[in-house]
Protein backbone atom coordinates (compact mmCIF):
# COMPACT_ATOMS: atom_id res chain seq x y z
CA UNK A 1 0.00 0.00 0.00
CA UNK A 2 1.26 3.59 -0.69
CA UNK A 3 1.76 5.65 1.91
CA UNK A 4 1.96 10.06 2.41
CA UNK A 5 1.50 12.09 5.39
CA UNK A 6 0.51 15.48 5.60
CA UNK A 7 -0.16 18.63 7.91
CA UNK A 8 -3.89 18.09 7.20
CA UNK A 9 -6.42 15.58 5.64
CA UNK A 10 -9.81 16.63 4.62
CA UNK A 11 -12.25 14.08 3.27
CA UNK A 12 -14.99 15.23 1.17
CA UNK A 13 -14.53 17.97 -1.48
CA UNK A 14 -17.50 20.44 -1.36
CA UNK A 15 -17.12 24.15 -0.94
CA UNK A 16 -16.67 22.99 2.73
CA UNK A 17 -13.51 20.64 2.47
CA UNK A 18 -12.65 22.90 -0.31
CA UNK A 19 -11.94 25.96 2.41
CA UNK A 20 -10.37 23.53 5.19
CA UNK A 21 -7.77 23.23 2.47
CA UNK A 22 -7.20 26.58 1.45
CA UNK A 23 -7.19 27.96 5.46
CA UNK A 24 -4.43 25.06 5.52
CA UNK A 25 -2.45 25.91 2.89
CA UNK A 26 -3.07 29.83 3.57
CA UNK A 27 -1.61 29.04 7.10
CA UNK A 28 1.79 26.83 5.45
CA UNK A 29 0.35 23.49 5.75
CA UNK A 30 0.36 20.70 3.65
CA UNK A 31 -3.20 19.24 3.10
CA UNK A 32 -4.61 16.18 0.91
CA UNK A 33 -8.32 16.44 -0.17
CA UNK A 34 -10.34 12.85 -0.89
CA UNK A 35 -13.19 12.62 -2.88
CA UNK A 36 -15.39 9.75 -4.31
CA UNK A 37 -17.55 11.81 -6.49
CA UNK A 38 -16.98 15.22 -8.44
CA UNK A 39 -14.76 18.15 -6.82
CA UNK A 40 -17.03 20.68 -5.74
CA UNK A 41 -19.07 18.35 -4.40
CA UNK A 42 -23.15 18.50 -4.21
CA UNK A 43 -23.57 22.35 -3.90
CA UNK A 44 -22.31 23.15 -7.01
CA UNK A 45 -24.12 20.02 -8.82
CA UNK A 46 -26.71 18.80 -7.37
CA UNK A 47 -28.34 21.88 -5.08
CA UNK A 48 -27.35 25.57 -4.61
CA UNK A 49 -25.92 26.22 -8.01
CA UNK A 50 -28.33 24.20 -10.72
CA UNK A 51 -31.87 24.87 -8.44
CA UNK A 52 -30.36 28.66 -8.72
CA UNK A 53 -29.79 28.71 -11.98
CA UNK A 54 -33.32 26.75 -12.61
CA UNK A 55 -35.22 29.81 -9.91
CA UNK A 56 -33.63 32.87 -11.63
CA UNK A 57 -35.27 32.95 -14.74
CA UNK A 58 -38.81 31.85 -12.88
CA UNK A 59 -38.47 34.66 -10.32
CA UNK A 60 -37.52 37.53 -13.20
CA UNK A 61 -40.28 36.83 -14.79
CA UNK A 62 -42.54 37.02 -12.22
CA UNK A 63 -41.34 40.45 -10.82
CA UNK A 64 -41.06 41.37 -14.86
CA UNK A 65 -44.80 40.49 -14.98
CA UNK A 66 -45.75 43.21 -12.14
CA UNK A 67 -43.85 45.89 -14.02
CA UNK A 68 -46.35 48.39 -15.45
CA UNK A 69 -44.89 48.46 -19.44
CA UNK A 70 -43.00 45.55 -19.37
CA UNK A 71 -46.08 42.91 -18.02
CA UNK A 72 -47.10 42.36 -21.36
CA UNK A 73 -44.04 41.58 -23.15
CA UNK A 74 -43.43 38.19 -20.86
CA UNK A 75 -46.55 36.82 -20.58
CA UNK A 76 -45.46 33.97 -22.91
CA UNK A 77 -44.16 30.68 -21.31
CA UNK A 78 -40.63 29.99 -20.35
CA UNK A 79 -38.19 28.79 -22.92
CA UNK A 80 -37.37 25.41 -21.29
CA UNK A 81 -34.55 24.56 -23.05
CA UNK A 82 -32.86 27.44 -22.60
CA UNK A 83 -33.31 27.49 -19.18
CA UNK A 84 -32.27 23.73 -18.78
CA UNK A 85 -29.15 24.87 -20.66
CA UNK A 86 -28.52 27.68 -18.86
CA UNK A 87 -28.20 25.53 -15.42
CA UNK A 88 -26.24 22.82 -17.06
CA UNK A 89 -23.35 25.78 -18.16
CA UNK A 90 -23.36 26.60 -14.27
CA UNK A 91 -23.17 23.37 -13.24
CA UNK A 92 -20.05 22.92 -15.64
CA UNK A 93 -21.49 20.11 -17.27
CA UNK A 94 -21.25 17.86 -14.17
CA UNK A 95 -17.46 18.30 -14.89
CA UNK A 96 -14.88 19.45 -12.56
CA UNK A 97 -11.94 20.44 -14.49
CA UNK A 98 -12.85 23.74 -12.80
CA UNK A 99 -12.45 23.31 -8.94
CA UNK A 100 -9.94 21.20 -9.70
CA UNK A 101 -7.69 23.68 -11.23
CA UNK A 102 -8.60 25.65 -8.13
CA UNK A 103 -7.44 23.25 -5.78
CA UNK A 104 -4.21 22.21 -6.87
CA UNK A 105 -3.64 25.98 -7.16
CA UNK A 106 -3.61 26.18 -3.46
CA UNK A 107 -1.24 23.94 -3.68
CA UNK A 108 -3.78 21.13 -2.38
CA UNK A 109 -2.80 17.07 -3.17
CA UNK A 110 -6.35 15.69 -4.05
CA UNK A 111 -6.43 11.68 -3.90
CA UNK A 112 -9.69 10.44 -6.05
CA UNK A 113 -11.85 7.78 -4.08
CA UNK A 114 -13.51 6.62 -0.99
CA UNK A 115 -12.28 7.80 2.37
CA UNK A 116 -12.36 5.89 5.54
CA UNK A 117 -10.70 6.10 8.95
CA UNK A 118 -8.68 3.36 9.47
CA UNK A 119 -7.31 4.59 13.10
CA UNK A 120 -6.41 7.69 14.93
CA UNK A 121 -5.01 10.34 12.08
CA UNK A 122 -4.94 7.70 9.51
CA UNK A 123 -7.45 7.79 5.94
CA UNK A 124 -7.14 5.46 3.56
CA UNK A 125 -8.43 5.74 0.00
CA UNK A 126 -9.43 2.87 -1.78
CA UNK A 127 -9.20 4.07 -5.24
CA UNK A 128 -11.86 3.59 -8.45
CA UNK A 129 -9.37 0.74 -9.75
CA UNK A 130 -9.35 -0.60 -6.17
CA UNK A 131 -5.60 -0.21 -5.22
CA UNK A 132 -5.25 1.65 -1.73
CA UNK A 133 -3.23 4.43 -0.22
CA UNK A 134 -2.68 5.65 3.40
CA UNK A 135 -3.06 8.79 4.47
CA UNK A 136 -1.52 10.16 7.80
CA UNK A 137 -2.52 13.57 9.85
CA UNK A 138 0.03 15.29 11.32
CA UNK A 139 -2.16 17.43 13.15
CA UNK A 140 -6.00 17.01 11.77
CA UNK A 141 -8.07 14.85 10.07
CA UNK A 142 -11.72 17.18 8.75
CA UNK A 143 -14.65 15.40 8.22
CA UNK A 144 -16.54 17.21 5.06
CA UNK A 145 -18.65 14.62 3.75
CA UNK A 146 -21.68 16.48 3.59
CA UNK A 147 -25.39 14.58 3.83
CA UNK A 148 -27.61 13.22 1.80
CA UNK A 149 -31.32 13.20 0.72
CA UNK A 150 -33.58 10.59 3.23
CA UNK A 151 -35.82 8.56 1.15
CA UNK A 152 -38.53 7.04 3.68
CA UNK A 153 -38.87 3.45 3.82
CA UNK A 154 -42.44 3.01 2.15
CA UNK A 155 -44.05 -0.39 0.39
CA UNK A 156 -42.88 0.39 -3.57
CA UNK A 157 -40.03 2.76 -3.29
CA UNK A 158 -37.37 0.85 -4.95
CA UNK A 159 -39.43 0.40 -7.25
CA UNK A 160 -41.08 3.92 -7.59
CA UNK A 161 -37.22 5.23 -8.44
CA UNK A 162 -38.54 8.61 -6.84
CA UNK A 163 -36.63 12.06 -7.31
CA UNK A 164 -34.68 13.37 -4.48
CA UNK A 165 -32.88 16.49 -4.48
CA UNK A 166 -30.29 15.12 -7.56
CA UNK A 167 -33.02 14.23 -9.40
CA UNK A 168 -34.49 17.07 -9.41
CA UNK A 169 -32.35 19.56 -9.90
CA UNK A 170 -30.55 17.69 -12.92
CA UNK A 171 -33.44 16.30 -14.69
CA UNK A 172 -33.82 16.65 -18.35
CA UNK A 173 -37.42 17.21 -19.09
CA UNK A 174 -40.30 18.63 -17.44
CA UNK A 175 -42.60 15.94 -15.68
CA UNK A 176 -46.15 16.69 -16.98
CA UNK A 177 -46.93 16.02 -13.51
CA UNK A 178 -45.20 16.59 -10.34
CA UNK A 179 -45.59 15.15 -6.63
CA UNK A 180 -43.42 16.83 -4.28
CA UNK A 181 -43.92 15.25 -0.94
CA UNK A 182 -42.31 18.28 1.96
CA UNK A 183 -42.34 21.39 2.49
CA UNK A 184 -39.32 23.16 3.88
CA UNK A 185 -36.68 25.05 1.33
CA UNK A 186 -36.06 21.62 -0.84
CA UNK A 187 -39.79 20.99 -1.61
CA UNK A 188 -40.97 25.01 -2.14
CA UNK A 189 -38.08 25.79 -4.95
CA UNK A 190 -38.60 22.94 -6.77
CA UNK A 191 -42.05 23.02 -6.59
CA UNK A 192 -41.80 26.46 -7.68
CA UNK A 193 -39.55 25.66 -10.75
CA UNK A 194 -41.39 22.92 -11.95
CA UNK A 195 -44.61 24.54 -11.79
CA UNK A 196 -43.55 27.42 -13.91
CA UNK A 197 -41.45 25.29 -16.45
CA UNK A 198 -44.93 23.68 -16.72
CA UNK A 199 -45.38 20.61 -14.38
CA UNK A 200 -48.84 20.51 -12.51
CA UNK A 201 -47.69 20.22 -9.09
CA UNK A 202 -49.03 18.95 -6.12
CA UNK A 203 -47.35 19.08 -2.55
CA UNK A 204 -48.00 17.26 0.38
CA UNK A 205 -47.08 18.56 3.71
CA UNK A 206 -47.41 16.34 6.72
CA UNK A 207 -47.49 19.34 9.18
CA UNK A 208 -49.52 22.27 8.60
CA UNK A 209 -47.23 24.36 6.67
CA UNK A 210 -44.50 25.48 4.10
CA UNK A 211 -41.39 26.53 5.68
CA UNK A 212 -42.19 25.54 9.26
CA UNK A 213 -38.47 26.73 10.33
CA UNK A 214 -39.41 30.58 9.44
CA UNK A 215 -41.66 32.84 10.78
CA UNK A 216 -45.33 31.21 9.97
CA UNK A 217 -45.79 34.32 7.73
CA UNK A 218 -43.49 33.26 5.56
CA UNK A 219 -44.83 30.01 4.82
CA UNK A 220 -48.23 31.40 4.81
CA UNK A 221 -46.87 33.97 1.75
CA UNK A 222 -45.49 31.07 -0.13
CA UNK A 223 -48.15 29.21 -0.46
CA UNK A 224 -50.55 31.61 -1.47
CA UNK A 225 -48.47 32.70 -4.42
CA UNK A 226 -48.14 28.66 -5.19
CA UNK A 227 -51.52 28.33 -5.42
CA UNK A 228 -52.23 31.34 -7.32
CA UNK A 229 -49.36 30.03 -9.61
CA UNK A 230 -51.63 26.47 -10.16
CA UNK A 231 -50.21 24.69 -7.72
CA UNK A 232 -52.07 22.06 -5.61
CA UNK A 233 -51.01 22.22 -1.85
CA UNK A 234 -52.65 19.52 0.77
CA UNK A 235 -51.36 20.16 4.35
CA UNK A 236 -51.71 17.19 7.08
CA UNK A 237 -51.50 14.48 5.05
CA UNK A 238 -48.86 11.39 4.80
CA UNK A 239 -47.63 9.28 1.91
CA UNK A 240 -47.89 5.62 3.38
CA UNK A 241 -46.96 3.99 -0.01
CA UNK A 242 -45.79 4.80 -3.45
CA UNK A 243 -46.56 2.42 -6.74
CA UNK A 244 -45.24 2.26 -10.12
CA UNK A 245 -46.21 -0.93 -11.73
CA UNK A 246 -44.40 0.01 -14.85
CA UNK A 247 -41.14 1.50 -15.15
CA UNK A 248 -41.58 3.93 -17.75
CA UNK A 249 -45.31 4.89 -16.47
CA UNK A 250 -47.50 7.14 -13.87
CA UNK A 251 -46.26 6.66 -10.42
CA UNK A 252 -48.69 6.89 -7.69
CA UNK A 253 -48.70 8.51 -3.99
CA UNK A 254 -51.21 6.53 -1.48
CA UNK A 255 -51.70 8.39 1.31
CA UNK A 256 -53.32 8.09 4.85
CA UNK A 257 -56.30 9.11 4.17
CA UNK A 258 -57.11 6.34 1.12
CA UNK A 259 -56.50 9.35 -1.43
CA UNK A 260 -54.62 8.26 -4.63
CA UNK A 261 -52.48 10.96 -6.44
CA UNK A 262 -51.09 9.92 -9.79
CA UNK A 263 -48.31 12.06 -11.15
CA UNK A 264 -44.85 11.09 -13.56
CA UNK A 265 -42.23 11.91 -10.83
CA UNK A 266 -42.94 12.23 -7.12
CA UNK A 267 -40.07 13.99 -5.04
CA UNK A 268 -39.05 13.39 -1.81
CA UNK A 269 -38.02 16.56 0.01
CA UNK A 270 -37.98 14.88 3.75
CA UNK A 271 -34.46 15.55 5.12
CA UNK A 272 -31.03 15.20 5.11
CA UNK A 273 -28.87 12.12 6.74
CA UNK A 274 -24.95 12.64 7.49
CA UNK A 275 -22.96 11.02 4.96
CA UNK A 276 -21.11 8.91 7.93
CA UNK A 277 -22.09 5.23 7.63
CA UNK A 278 -19.07 4.21 5.05
CA UNK A 279 -16.32 6.38 6.71
CA UNK A 280 -14.67 3.96 9.41
CA UNK A 281 -16.06 6.00 12.28
CA UNK A 282 -15.69 2.47 14.39
CA UNK A 283 -12.33 2.66 14.19
CA UNK A 284 -11.88 5.89 16.09
CA UNK A 285 -14.32 5.01 18.83
CA UNK A 286 -17.35 6.79 16.94
CA UNK A 287 -20.96 5.49 15.55
CA UNK A 288 -21.36 5.03 12.12
CA UNK A 289 -23.91 6.98 10.44
CA UNK A 290 -24.17 9.11 13.14
CA UNK A 291 -24.09 12.94 12.57
CA UNK A 292 -20.61 13.87 14.74
CA UNK A 293 -21.27 16.45 17.48
CA UNK A 294 -18.56 19.50 17.82
CA UNK A 295 -17.28 22.07 20.11
CA UNK A 296 -17.38 25.49 18.77
CA UNK A 297 -13.95 25.21 16.50
CA UNK A 298 -15.78 22.01 14.99
CA UNK A 299 -13.65 19.90 16.81
CA UNK A 300 -15.24 16.15 17.41
CA UNK A 301 -16.04 15.82 21.33
CA UNK A 302 -13.73 13.34 22.63
CA UNK A 303 -10.61 14.14 20.17
CA UNK A 304 -8.13 16.19 19.89
CA UNK A 305 -7.39 15.69 15.93
CA UNK A 306 -10.55 15.02 14.34
CA UNK A 307 -13.01 17.73 12.92
CA UNK A 308 -16.07 17.33 11.33
CA UNK A 309 -16.86 20.43 9.23
CA UNK A 310 -20.52 21.53 7.54
CA UNK A 311 -23.58 19.55 7.14
CA UNK A 312 -22.10 16.46 8.68
CA UNK A 313 -22.12 18.01 12.41
CA UNK A 314 -25.83 19.18 12.26
CA UNK A 315 -24.99 22.76 13.58
CA UNK A 316 -26.62 24.74 9.90
CA UNK A 317 -27.03 22.62 7.17
CA UNK A 318 -26.44 25.83 4.42
CA UNK A 319 -23.33 25.80 2.04
CA UNK A 320 -22.25 29.38 3.58
CA UNK A 321 -22.37 28.15 7.05
CA UNK A 322 -20.16 25.45 6.35
CA UNK A 323 -18.02 27.09 4.49
CA UNK A 324 -17.67 29.80 7.52
CA UNK A 325 -16.97 27.04 9.71
CA UNK A 326 -14.52 25.71 7.44
CA UNK A 327 -12.75 29.23 8.08
CA UNK A 328 -13.08 29.14 12.06
CA UNK A 329 -11.53 25.14 12.07
CA UNK A 330 -8.82 26.15 9.43
CA UNK A 331 -7.76 28.73 11.43
CA UNK A 332 -8.07 26.42 15.00
CA UNK A 333 -6.08 23.73 13.32
CA UNK A 334 -3.22 26.39 12.28
CA UNK A 335 -3.47 27.64 15.71
CA UNK A 336 -2.90 24.73 17.64
CA UNK A 337 -0.74 22.86 14.90
CA UNK A 338 1.59 26.39 15.72
CA UNK A 339 1.23 25.13 19.41
CA UNK A 340 0.44 29.17 19.98
CA UNK A 341 -2.08 29.30 22.93
CA UNK A 342 -4.42 29.86 24.23
CA UNK A 343 -6.87 29.69 21.08
CA UNK A 344 -9.69 32.28 21.25
CA UNK A 345 -12.73 30.18 21.23
CA UNK A 346 -14.75 33.10 23.59
CA UNK A 347 -18.08 33.85 21.72
CA UNK A 348 -17.66 35.43 18.18
CA UNK A 349 -13.65 34.93 18.59
CA UNK A 350 -11.54 34.06 15.47
CA UNK A 351 -11.65 30.13 16.56
CA UNK A 352 -15.47 29.67 17.55
CA UNK A 353 -18.14 29.38 15.03
CA UNK A 354 -20.39 31.73 17.06
CA UNK A 355 -22.72 32.44 14.20
CA UNK A 356 -23.63 28.56 14.21
CA UNK A 357 -26.13 29.35 17.08
CA UNK A 358 -27.04 33.41 16.63
CA UNK A 359 -26.78 34.47 13.24
CA UNK A 360 -27.46 32.03 10.65
CA UNK A 361 -28.73 33.33 7.37
CA UNK A 362 -30.91 31.86 5.02
CA UNK A 363 -32.74 33.03 1.89
CA UNK A 364 -35.21 30.87 0.51
CA UNK A 365 -35.39 31.80 -4.00
CA UNK A 366 -38.88 31.16 -4.08
CA UNK A 367 -41.60 33.84 -5.43
CA UNK A 368 -41.87 35.65 -3.05
CA UNK A 369 -38.70 35.09 -1.56
CA UNK A 370 -37.98 34.23 2.06
CA UNK A 371 -35.04 35.30 4.24
CA UNK A 372 -33.89 35.18 7.86
CA UNK A 373 -31.29 35.47 9.91
CA UNK A 374 -30.97 34.74 13.80
CA UNK A 375 -34.32 33.40 16.03
CA UNK A 376 -38.06 33.54 15.14
CA UNK A 377 -40.56 35.07 17.56
CA UNK A 378 -41.30 31.30 19.16
CA UNK A 379 -37.51 30.27 19.19
CA UNK A 380 -36.47 33.70 20.73
CA UNK A 381 -39.58 32.76 23.66
CA UNK A 382 -38.71 28.85 24.20
CA UNK A 383 -34.87 30.53 24.90
CA UNK A 384 -35.90 32.60 27.59
CA UNK A 385 -35.88 35.96 26.24
CA UNK A 386 -38.33 39.02 27.01
CA UNK A 387 -38.95 39.59 23.55
CA UNK A 388 -41.23 42.03 21.15
CA UNK A 389 -42.06 40.98 17.64
CA UNK A 390 -42.61 44.27 15.77
CA UNK A 391 -43.99 43.77 12.12
CA UNK A 392 -44.33 45.91 9.25
CA UNK A 393 -45.87 45.60 5.36
CA UNK A 394 -43.35 45.70 3.09
CA UNK A 395 -45.92 47.06 0.70
CA UNK A 396 -46.10 50.12 2.51
CA UNK A 397 -42.60 51.01 1.40
CA UNK A 398 -42.37 53.27 -0.79
CA UNK A 399 -39.33 51.04 -3.02
CA UNK A 400 -41.76 48.20 -2.61
CA UNK A 401 -44.33 49.80 -4.48
CA UNK A 402 -41.86 50.94 -7.28
CA UNK A 403 -40.71 47.54 -7.40
CA UNK A 404 -43.52 45.82 -8.23
CA UNK A 405 -47.29 46.59 -8.85
CA UNK A 406 -49.41 44.67 -6.22
CA UNK A 407 -46.31 44.47 -4.26
CA UNK A 408 -47.06 41.51 -1.35
CA UNK A 409 -44.39 40.63 1.55
CA UNK A 410 -43.67 41.40 5.34
CA UNK A 411 -40.99 42.02 7.66
CA UNK A 412 -40.69 41.00 11.32
CA UNK A 413 -37.81 41.70 13.68
CA UNK A 414 -37.34 40.16 17.40
CA UNK A 415 -36.27 42.58 19.66
CA UNK A 416 -34.72 41.73 23.15
CA UNK A 417 -36.21 43.86 25.48
CA UNK A 418 -33.20 43.16 28.28
CA UNK A 419 -30.32 44.19 25.81
CA UNK A 420 -32.34 46.24 23.30
CA UNK A 421 -30.56 44.58 20.51
CA UNK A 422 -32.13 42.04 17.53
CA UNK A 423 -31.95 38.36 17.87
CA UNK A 424 -33.58 37.96 14.55
CA UNK A 425 -35.28 39.43 11.40
CA UNK A 426 -37.26 38.13 8.50
CA UNK A 427 -38.12 39.43 5.12
CA UNK A 428 -40.64 37.82 2.84
CA UNK A 429 -41.72 39.68 -0.47
CA UNK A 430 -40.14 39.96 -3.91
CA UNK A 431 -36.46 40.72 -4.26
CA UNK A 432 -35.75 40.74 -0.34
CA UNK A 433 -32.69 38.65 -1.01
CA UNK A 434 -30.14 41.20 -1.10
CA UNK A 435 -31.83 42.52 2.39
CA UNK A 436 -31.01 40.19 4.37
CA UNK A 437 -26.79 40.31 5.02
CA UNK A 438 -27.88 44.00 6.23
CA UNK A 439 -29.84 42.01 8.95
CA UNK A 440 -27.08 39.56 9.64
CA UNK A 441 -24.63 42.28 10.39
CA UNK A 442 -27.06 43.58 12.98
CA UNK A 443 -27.69 40.53 14.30
CA UNK A 444 -24.15 39.38 14.74
CA UNK A 445 -22.74 42.71 15.28
CA UNK A 446 -25.60 42.97 18.16
CA UNK A 447 -25.89 46.46 17.02
CA UNK A 448 -27.96 48.47 20.09
CA UNK A 449 -31.41 49.24 18.07
CA UNK A 450 -30.34 53.08 19.23
CA UNK A 451 -27.46 52.79 17.19
CA UNK A 452 -29.21 51.28 14.10
CA UNK A 453 -31.39 54.72 14.06
CA UNK A 454 -28.74 56.48 12.65
CA UNK A 455 -28.52 54.14 9.85
CA UNK A 456 -29.82 55.68 7.30
CA UNK A 457 -31.84 53.66 4.53
CA UNK A 458 -31.76 55.09 0.69
CA UNK A 459 -34.80 56.28 -0.54
CA UNK A 460 -36.94 54.87 -2.21
CA UNK A 461 -35.19 51.43 -1.63
CA UNK A 462 -36.79 48.24 0.08
CA UNK A 463 -34.45 48.79 3.08
CA UNK A 464 -36.34 51.44 3.70
CA UNK A 465 -38.21 48.97 5.74
CA UNK A 466 -35.23 49.39 7.90
CA UNK A 467 -36.51 52.80 9.15
CA UNK A 468 -40.12 51.62 9.14
CA UNK A 469 -39.36 48.95 11.83
CA UNK A 470 -37.27 51.23 14.04
CA UNK A 471 -40.12 53.84 14.02
CA UNK A 472 -42.60 51.19 15.15
CA UNK A 473 -40.75 49.94 18.15
CA UNK A 474 -40.56 53.60 19.49
CA UNK A 475 -44.26 53.82 18.76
Amino acid sequence: MNASEYDVVVIGAGPVGENVADRARAAGLSAAVVESELIGGECSYWACMPSKALLRPVVARADARRVPGLSSAVQGPLDVPAVLAHRDEMTSHWKDDGQVGWLEGIGADIHRGTGRLTGPREVTVTAPDGTEHRLTARHAVAVCTGTRAVVPDLPGIVEARPWTSREATSAEKVPGRLVVVGGGVVGVEMATVWQALGAQVTLLIRGGGLLPKMEPFAGELVAEALTEAGATIRTGVSVTAVERPAPDGPVTAVLDDGTRIEADEILFATGRAPRTDDLGLETVGLEPGSWLTVDDSCRVEGTDWLYAVGDVNHRALLTHQGKYQARIAGAAIAARARRTPPLDTAPWGPHAATADHRAVPQVVFTDPEAASVGLTLAEAEHAGHRVRAVDYDLASVAGASLYADGYKGRARMVVDLDREILLGVTFVGPGIGELLHSATVAVAGEVPIARLWHAVPAYPTISEVWLRLLETYRG
